[in-house]
C-alpha cells in the first residue's frame, strides 16, 4: 500500500508541463472548432485525432527538449541562431494569434456564464479578463493551475454524453481508421482549423518555457551541464509527460467531435452560431447536468487556457528582448514580462466589445494558428538538430522524422487550403 502511494505521488510529480499543455489545448477555441467539425462533417474528421496524436507528441516533446537541454525558451534560442527581423516576425505573429485567441476564448466564457446565471455576456467577459489577469499577476501560478486542473474534469461530460447515446461504432471505427478526405475548400479549411487548434504554436512556446521555469524553481541545471543519468531521467520524464498530456487532449477532442456529430449533425444543425446552441443541443439528450458541465467546462478550460496564451506570448517577447521573466517572479521583479501578459489579456478582452463574432473568431484563430505553425515548426526542428544549440542531445532519427512529418503535413494542408481558396 505504501509503495503504491509512493508510485502514485511520483507519477503525479512527473505530470507537469506536458499535462498542463494538453489540458490547455482543449480550450474554448478547441471546443468550438471540434464542435464545428462534428456538426459540419459528422464522423468525417474523427480520423484527425488519431492521426495528430503522434505528431502532437513529437513536436511538443521536441519543444520541451529544447527548453530542458538549453535552459532557454524557444524564442531565446531563436535569437541565438536567426536574425532579429526573423525573431520579431515570428514572435509578432504569435502575439497577434494569441490575442485573437484570448478574445474568442473570453467571449465564449462570457456566453457560458450568461447561460448559467443570465446577465450581459460582455460584462461577464470583462470580469473573466480582469480575474484572469489578477490571478496571473498576484497568485503563484502553481497554486492557480492546481485548482484549475480540477475544472478540466468537466470535459469528460463529452464522454458521458456519448455513452448515453446509440453510437454506430462500426461507422465510427471505419471513419477513424479509413478516412475519406474531401478536396473542397470548405472541408480543407475546416481540416486546417482542426490541425491548427490541435497543433498550436502557443503550446510549443509554453511547454518549452515551463521546462525552463521548472528548472529555475528546482535549482536544476540545463541538461547540457547535467550528468548523463540525470539527462536520461529528464528525457524519459518529458516523453512520458508529453505522451500522457497529448493523449488526454486528443481523447477529449475525439469525443467532442463525436458528441456533436451524433447530436448537431444528425439534427441537421451544421453551423454553430453561439456556444448556447451547442449546450442546448446536449440538454435534451443528457439533461441539465450535461448542460451545466458543458458550460462549466468552457469556463474551466478557458481560465486555464487564457494564462497559457498570454504567458506564452509574454515568454516569447521577453526571450527575444532578453527581459527578466517568469510566472513565479513577483510583479516588481519582471514588470515588462507582466506588462505583456496584461496587454494580451486585456487586449483580447476589449476586442469582445467590437462586432467580432466569437465562434467565427475561434475558427479563424485556429486557421491562423495552422498557418503560422508551419514556419515555427521548421525553426524548431532546425534548432533541435543543431549541435551548437543541443550539444550531444540533438534529435534522434525517430523524433526528427516525426517532427519533420508533422511539419510537412501542416504545410501540405495550408498550401492546399490556399489553392482551393484561389481556384
Amino acid at each position: 500500500m505504501r509503495i503504491n502511494k509512493l508510485i502514485s505521488r511520483n507519477t503525479l510529480r512527473q505530470m507537469g508541463p506536458g499535462l498542463i499543455t494538453g489540458a490547455a489545448d482543449d480550450d474554448p477555441s478547441g471546443i468550438a472548432t471540434y464542435s464545428q467539425a462534428g456538426a459540419q462533417a459528422g464522423f468525417g474528421l474523427l480520423w484527425t485525432m488519431l492521426f495528430t496524436f503522434p505528431l502532437m507528441v513529437g513536436i511538443q516533446a521536441i519543444s520541451a527538449r529544447i527548453g530542458r537541454v538549453t535552459g532557454g525558451g524557444l524564442a531565446a534560442n531563436m535569437r541565438a541562431v536567426f536574425s532579429t527581423q526573423v525573431c520579431y516576425l515570428i514572435v509578432g505573429l504569435l502575439v497577434v494569434a494569441n490575442t485573437i485567441n484570448i478574445a474568442a476564448d473570453i467571449a465564449v466564457m462570457g456566453e457560458a456564464l450568461q447561460l448559467l446565471v443570465g446577465g450581459g455576456e460582455h460584462g461577464h467577459a470583462l470580469l473573466f479578463g480582469l480575474v484572469s489577469l489578477l490571478l496571473q499577476v498576484f497568485m503563484p501560478y502553481r497554486r492557480y493551475v492546481h485548482v484549475l486542473k480540477w475544472l478540466t474534469v468537466s470535459l469528460f461530460s463529452y464522454v458521458a454524453v456519448v455513452l448515453t447515446l446509440h453510437v454506430p461504432w462500426g461507422q465510427v471505427i471505419t471513419h477513424t481508421l479509413f478516412p475519406t478526405i474531401e478536396f473542397s475548400s470548405h472541408y480543407i479549411t475546416l481540416l486546417v482549423a482542426v490541425l491548427g487548434t490541435t497543433i498550436s504554436p502557443y503550446l510549443f512556446f509554453w511547454q518549452a518555457s515551463q521546462e525552463v521555469e521548472e528548472m529555475r524553481v528546482n535549482n536544476a541545471v540545463p541538461l547540457l551541464y547535467a550528468t548523463e543519468a540525470e539527462a536520461a531521467r529528464q528525457l524519459r520524464r518529458i516523453k512520458y509527460d508529453t505522451t500522457i498530456g497529448m493523449g488526454f487532449s486528443n481523447l477529449i477532442a475525439f469525443f467532442i467531435i463525436l458528441s456533436t456529430a451524433l447530436t448537431l449533425h444528425v439534427a441537421g444543425i451544421t453551423t454553430i452560431e453561439s456556444a448556447s446552441q451547442a449546450a442546448e443541443a446536449l440538454r435534451p439528450i443528457a439533461g441539465d447536468l450535461t448542460f451545466w458541465l458543458f458550460s462549466l467546462g468552457i469556463i474551466g478550460t478557458g481560465m486555464l487556457a487564457v494564462p497559457v496564451l498570454a504567458g506564452s506570448a509574454a515568454y516569447a517577447v521577453a526571450n527575444v528582448l532578453n527581459w527578466r521573466h517568469g510566472l513565479d517572479r513577483k510583479l516588481v521583479e519582471a514588470k515588462r514580462f507582466y506588462a505583456i501578459i496584461a496587454l494580451a489579456t486585456l487586449g483580447g478582452t476589449f476586442l469582445d466589445f467590437t462586432q467580432i463574432n466569437p465562434l467565427k473568431a475561434l475558427l479563424w484563430s485556429a486557421v491562423l494558428n495552422g498557418i503560422i505553425s508551419v514556419p515555427i515548426m521548421i525553426i524548431i526542428i532546425y534548432m533541435a538538430t543543431r549541435p551548437m544549440i543541443m550539444g550531444g542531445y540533438v534529435l534522434n532519427p525517430g523524433l526528427r522524422a516525426l517532427g519533420g512529418f508533422a511539419t510537412v503535413i501542416m504545410f501540405i494542408a495550408v498550401v492546399t487550403m490556399f489553392y482551393l481558396w484561389l481556384a
